[in-house]
């Protein structure tokens, strides 16, 4: 029985631009029936098309992944993930940009050594880059709030515009869709300030 090549890939539901990913699997001689895309985070392996292309690798089979963030982000659960398909299920992993994560290219022992050195930091690097985006939105959020500014949508003001088209809506110069288009704010946000405004009157 010949051995199969399966590819897999990964890309944040925020980027949802898998072709990049799809080409160099198609380079490496891939069907792309037999190329699987999951859209979510990388943070573990509870992937739908991750756990089904792992349950459908036979010994001797190799699985292709563009880059190693894209295999997963956390260094336990990478190392986990690796020694299973490798040591249990005796597949093969390929990272098709790091060159020295391919064990098709090692069958001793010195070779697996290599191999599990360089996983060993490049997911630890992995996972200081996760926590280090995170610490850095974290900080920057505090900073923002320190210095007043204000994240989200920002809140609607009673202005004089408002009040001005206030009156006219009030004694029927204005109906309520010019009114709001003359304050250039949105229906709900026009209630909301109207209700606002007559609540302090």
């Amino acid at each position: 029985m010949n051995n199969r090549k399966f590819g897999y890939i990964r890309v944040s539901s925020k980027d949802q631009n898998e072709g990049r990913q799809i080409e160099a699997m198609k380079q490496v001689g891939i069907d792309e029936r037999d190329i699987f895309i999951d859209k979510q985070s990388g943070k573990d392996f509870n992937r739908k098309n991750y756990q089904l292309v792992k349950m459908m690798l036979r010994e001797g089979d190799v699985l292709y992944v563009q880059s190693l963030d894209r295999f997963g982000r956390n260094k336990e659960a990478i190392l986990n993930e690796w020694q299973d398909i490798t040591k249990n299920i005796r597949a093969h992993i390929v990272i098709i940009d790091m060159p020295l994560l391919d064990t098709t290219k090692y069958q001793d022992n010195l070779g697996n050594l290599i191999t599990d050195l360089v996983l060993q930091i490049l997911s630890w690097l992995a996972e200081e880059e996760r926590t280090k985006i995170k610490t850095r939105q974290k900080e920057g959020i505090a900073l923002a709030k320190k210095q007043g500014m204000h994240l989200g949508r920002p809140k609607a003001k009673i202005t004089a515009e408002f009040i001005t088209v206030y009156n006219a809506w009030k004694i029927g110069e204005l109906t309520a869709v010019e009114a709001m288009k003359q304050a250039d704010i949105a229906k709900t946000t026009f209630y909301r300030l109207v209700k606002k405004y007559e609540g302090q009157n």
